[in-house]
């Protein structure tokens, strides 16, 4: 039997709200001297092990039958059942260095499918929010991906390869093809607010190579739910089983990417 998605969204809104609370409450209190580094460029601190402890404390309190997928704590954790994929902290780096662009994501999924998602932009104090068949929200406005079919008009999100430098190459030509094909690229930090903004039709797509599932879960249902599509680059849905590639947009734009990306990693093509 399926959970009530109504009871999983609320559980998720109330966590996201009181992380979102905790992340303001702490910035700005740790100095350099106190970023852990997991990866090149992927810092970790002491807030953040709080915050996944204080929302997957609500999220389990709330429904004790389930268990967590988080970042920082539990990332090895199997995602079978009944299962929470939080990312207490989205945009770390953001974070430490006080740019007003972070989030907590925190989605549910029963056996792999996304029941339930909700993303806090923290500085911004907006939530967005999804249920499966249920449609994408901001707060109260209903969302939807954008009308935009022609490449050359459309406004592209992306996130840099860090901490895994060897898909650089692979990552440059399709920056570079992006580039020349679309209006615009953009890289603010934080790829669950990145799908939030693809929801919101803000983007026409996005893509990134290397995602964990705390990264996309909340943020996919949402682009679903709003009309969206979101793949591998291979054109495969299941985004949340392991860490890889993403590919999102509203159906014409994505349609668009997953050739153009695909043309360039294999070939140095452009547009």
């Amino acid at each position: 039997m399926k959970p009530d998605v109504a009871q999983l969204l609320a559980a998720a809104r109330l966590a996201a709200d009181r992380g979102a609370a905790f992340l303001l409450e702490q910035e700005g209190r740790l100095g350099p001297e106190s970023w852990a580094m997991k990866r090149p460029s992927d810092f970790v601190t002491e807030i953040d092990l709080a915050a996944e402890r204080l929302i997957a404390g609500i999220l389990q309190g709330a429904v004790p039958e389930s268990r967590v997928v988080g970042e920082e704590l539990t990332p090895d954790a199997r995602p079978d059942g009944l299962t929470w994929i939080v990312d207490p902290l989205d945009g770390t780096t953001n974070y430490l260095h006080r740019f007003p662009w972070y989030a907590v994501s925190i989605a549910a999924a029963q056996d792999g499918e996304l029941l339930a998602g909700v993303v806090v932009h923290v500085r911004a104090g907006e939530r967005y929010h999804a249920v499966k068949g249920g449609g994408a929200w901001r707060d109260g406005e209903r969302l939807a991906v954008s009308g935009v079919t022609d490449h050359a008009q459309s406004l592209i999100g992306t996130g840099f390869p860090y901490s895994e430098l060897g898909q650089l190459p692979v990552y440059a030509r399709q920056f570079a093809a992006v580039i020349a094909g679309s209006g615009g690229l953009r890289r603010p930090g934080s790829a669950a607010l990145d799908l939030c903004d693809v929801a919101a039709g803000r983007f026409d797509g996005f893509w990134e190579l290397a995602l964990s599932p705390w990264d996309v879960a909340a943020g996919a249902l949402l682009v679903r739910e709003a009309g969206g599509v979101i793949t591998d680059h291979d054109g495969g849905a299941d985004v949340i089983s392991r860490r890889g590639s993403v590919v999102a947009g509203n159906p014409a734009i994505h349609a668009w990417l997953i050739r153009l990306l695909a043309d360039a990693a294999e070939n140095g093509g452009t547009a």
